[in-house]
């Protein structure tokens, strides 16, 4: 069992069922979806009041909503942030937070272990508004030092990487952005915090993609930025006017799946861990790779931050991209999908899927080779999930 989390008076789990549900909703126990699109006011002077920020109070739902408001203060409350936006999903919400913060002949320095749409938006989007940018290797702390310029407004990364599992010191990444002004913003969204609260380790903004492990069961697309109040004030007017905002019903799917997220990030950690053992030095895998193997080469630094292992791993099957292939056709319990984070076990190829807009050279410079295949693993029972995997490499052999 993972050591338990504190935060103000009560427990990480408490927070994930209690706040903020106690407020009032005509006596309901559990918070009712506000599927309205605006909101009426009292008074000509109320209204006025409103739109000038004099006093809080709902508007219009592409601003707020009683559903996105209760969410986000859940996620503040559960990652240590002062306030936070709510989007339509991950990549709505980490555009917005670099689109709101930089301006044209700003740079943004990133880890060059992205999710591929994130590579897509520095590489492809951002430069058509003079926003330069260059790359960093999260296992080269140095590389991050010598690539800050004295333009460099923001450094973004993720830790755990999708799909490499690559991970960063946030600790010491952290000074070394307060020591050169600039802003820290970390894609937890592998992690979760209940696994890794990366503001307390120096981050100025955290986002996640709510789709994954925050729903936890593939129903809904979302997003989500929180972080500290002045910071959070910029992102907030960029995301009023450009309107990614997240839907009531999907904010109120996100505020109950958080009510089990200790429950279920504790199983798919141990199913993980479990899987990652049983096949470590497999014959058929070149590799295999998961934080808390004492294989894996970050070892410590995972065991450090990180309060368990994740629930995903990463294999490499010998045969390169067709027995990759063949391996995905022999599964019948395990789904193939492009998602994570759900509660059933879910396997992806990124080199032909969610990283296939790079080219080879850009796969191979983050180590996603031919054979590389991501399992999400699932809540299903360990037994089931191993028999899965290792029939599927016996029957693609």
């Amino acid at each position: 069992m993972a050591k338990k989390q504190k935060h103000g008076d009560k427990q990480f789990e408490t927070n994930c069922v209690r706040t903020p549900t106690e407020k009032e909703h005509n006596r309901s126990h559990s918070t009712p979806i506000y599927m309205t699109s605006s909101f009426r006011f009292d008074s000509a002077e109320q209204g006025r009041a409103m739109f000038a920020e004099e006093i809080d109070g709902n508007i219009y739902s592409r601003f707020s909503n009683p559903n996105t408001s209760e969410f986000i203060e859940k996620m503040c409350v559960l990652e240590g942030a002062d306030d936070g936006f709510a989007y339509g999903s991950g990549m709505a919400a980490i555009f917005s937070g670099m689109a709101a913060l930089v301006s044209s002949g700003d740079h943004i320095l990133a880890s060059r272990a992205l999710f591929g749409s994130s590579y897509q938006i520095l590489t492809k989007i951002l430069p058509r508004w003079g926003i330069d940018f260059s790359f960093a290797d999260l296992d080269d702390p140095s590389s991050f030092e010598k690539g800050i310029r004295k333009n460099t407004k923001m450094l973004f990364v993720e830790t755990p990487s999708n799909p490499g599992l690559d991970i960063i010191d946030l600790e010491w990444l952290g000074t070394l952005a307060k020591k050169n002004h600039v802003t820290l913003f970390v894609d937890n969204t592998f992690a979760t915090p209940y696994i890794q609260r990366p503001i307390e380790l120096g981050a100025d903004l955290v986002m996640h993609s709510a789709t994954k492990f925050i729903d936890g069961q593939g129903r809904a697309g979302g997003g989500i930025i929180v972080g500290k109040t002045d910071l959070m004030k910029e992102i907030r007017f960029f995301s009023r006017q450009t309107g990614p905002s997240l839907s009531p019903f999907n904010a109120w799917i996100f505020s109950k799946s958080l009510e089990t997220l200790s429950v279920r990030l504790e199983k798919h950690c141990e199913n993980a861990f479990q899987l990652a053992e049983k096949l470590e030095g497999h014959r058929d895998l070149e590799s295999v790779k998961y934080p808390f193997l004492p294989s894996y080469k970050q070892y410590e630094l995972a065991k450090k931050q990180m309060k368990l292992g994740g629930g995903l791993i990463t294999i490499v099957v010998k045969g390169g991209f067709d027995r990759a292939k063949k391996f995905l056709d022999c599964m019948n319990l395990a789904t193939i999908s492009a998602n994570l984070g759900d509660s059933r076990t879910i396997v992806t190829h990124p080199s032909s899927t969610t990283h296939s807009k790079l080219t080879e050279e850009e796969r191979q410079q983050v180590g996603i080779l031919p054979g590389l295949l991501r399992i999400s693993v699932g809540l299903e029972h360990i037994d089931d999930i191993t028999s899965e995997i290792l029939q599927s490499l016996d029957q693609s052999a």
